[in-house]
């Protein structure tokens, strides 16, 4: 079967604002935020086409998109040579002077890339998301059916479904019924507990896309979204399937890790996702070479421990941790934490439980526990956080369940470099 991939236009859906996720999002789109240490949300969605052979993909942006756009820039050049791109595409306003009024209203003010490549198909993914994919299973799946529209599924508790389209299939795959974010879903037949949700990744023939997006365009009363709008309709009409995500299997995969997605777009969510990555049998594994997530390199050099003073107390070392490149945990205690690249930890400090982003500076005897902090804060010495969430909140934002977070400072309040002092001498 021809798939026809390297006729296959991708267009990433980047430009949402990420409420839900503030403060992290307060400065930087969600696809920009720093994932498992060294990594950006969007990277995942990226890796996976491109370990799929999908090369050539425009990323759509609109909200906070600077963090965003130079991590592509510094992450994913592509060689142009072969055809092959990953290009960021800001909202231009092509229709009018509005920005994009909906996921399908993305799509339809950037037609003009679509005409200009002149793909057989379309795949429209989001950019936020947590996941492994093999795409081309997808593909192959929409071929077989010879689908106008294939959406990507995965069950999801029943209590949660309310926040997907939900879709009712049958016994073909072919989907009959959709409802877009339900108060009262309906379940999987014979499996009450559970739903059937969209993933939000969709391949459409670039014909019947066209048309639905002009059609769509013209009709005041629409909301110019995939799943309120485009989608129903789409079902009345044309040839559209489910690919069962949960069948998907990736190259190197341990079973356990097969159908696992997750939509980090909470506080609690993201900080549960990435506390899976430090433990011994993580369900998401960062370590399968033959699927490599990619993203920037900044040529830090590797992670330093110093200091062994037993009759101090006075010792750098970690547990259940993922230490990224450029760290230096200067005799001090890190548990159950992730670091991101260029953190350095003063003597005498613990770090429990909590994600440290890019450069951030622990001060000496400072005690952190079930924190996320952004990036290039400078905690001082001596400093409490996660012991007392009373007094927390009156300086940093706590989550209900009580998990506190530091916003990321301005460059021009950064420290001078710690990496410039004398590591044995340090304080």
């Amino acid at each position: 079967m021809a798939l026809n991939l390297d006729r296959t236009l991708v267009m990433v859906l980047a430009g949402g604002k990420g409420s839900r996720l503030e403060p992290l999002t307060s400065i930087r789109a969600k696809p920009a935020v720093t994932f498992g240490g060294k990594y950006r949300i969007i990277d995942f969605v990226l890796s996976n086409l491109v370990n799929s052979g999908l090369f050539k993909i425009k990323v759509l942006t609109q909200f906070k998109s600077n963090s965003l756009n130079k991590h592509l820039y510094d992450a994913w050049y592509m060689n142009r040579a072969f055809g092959h791109y990953i290009d960021p595409v800001p909202a231009q306003m092509a229709t009018g002077e509005v920005w994009f009024q909906g996921t399908a209203d993305a799509i339809y003010q950037n037609l003009n890339l679509v005409y200009d490549e002149d793909p057989v198909r379309l795949c429209v993914f989001g950019g936020d998301h947590i996941y492994k994919m093999d795409i081309r299973q997808m593909v192959a799946r929409h071929c077989e059916k010879q689908a106008d529209l294939t959406i990507s599924a995965i069950p999801v508790p029943i209590e949660k479904a309310d926040q997907f389209g939900v879709i009712e299939v049958n016994d073909d795959g072919r989907i009959i019924g959709w409802e877009e974010k339900p108060s009262s879903p309906k379940p999987i037949p014979g499996n009450p507990s559970m739903a059937l949700a969209s993933m939000g990744n969709y391949i459409f023939e670039t014909t019947p896309l066209i048309e639905a997006l002009e059609e769509d365009h013209i009709d005041s009363s629409s909301s110019h979204d995939f799943g309120k709008d485009i989608i129903p309709k789409m079902i009345r009409s044309h040839s559209v399937y489910a690919y069962d995500f949960s069948t998907n299997a990736v190259a190197g995969q341990h079973p356990r890790e097969q159908g696992y997605w997750r939509d980090v777009g909470t506080i609690t969510s993201y900080y549960e996702s990435n506390m899976d990555l430090r433990s011994v049998h993580p369900i998401f594994d960062l370590y399968n070479r033959h699927w490599p997530i990619r993203t920037a390199n900044y040529h830090n050099p590797p992670a330093k421990f110093v200091f062994d003073w037993e009759w101090e107390m006075r010792r750098g070392v970690a547990y259940d941790s993922l230490i990224s490149s450029g760290c230096i945990i200067s005799g001090a205690l890190v548990r159950s934490s992730i670091l991101s690249p260029g953190v350095f930890i003063h003597s005498y400090t613990e770090v429990h439980d909590s994600i440290v982003m890019h450069d951030v500076e622990i001060g000496r005897g400072a005690r952190i526990r079930k924190a996320i902090i952004d990036k290039y804060v400078k905690i001082p010495e001596g400093e409490t956080i996660g012991y007392d969430l009373e007094k927390d909140r009156q300086r940093y934002y706590v989550t209900d369940d009580g998990i506190v977070v530091i916003a990321k400072v301005l460059p021009e309040h950064r420290w001078h470099d710690p990496r410039q002092y004398d590591h044995v001498f340090v304080e």
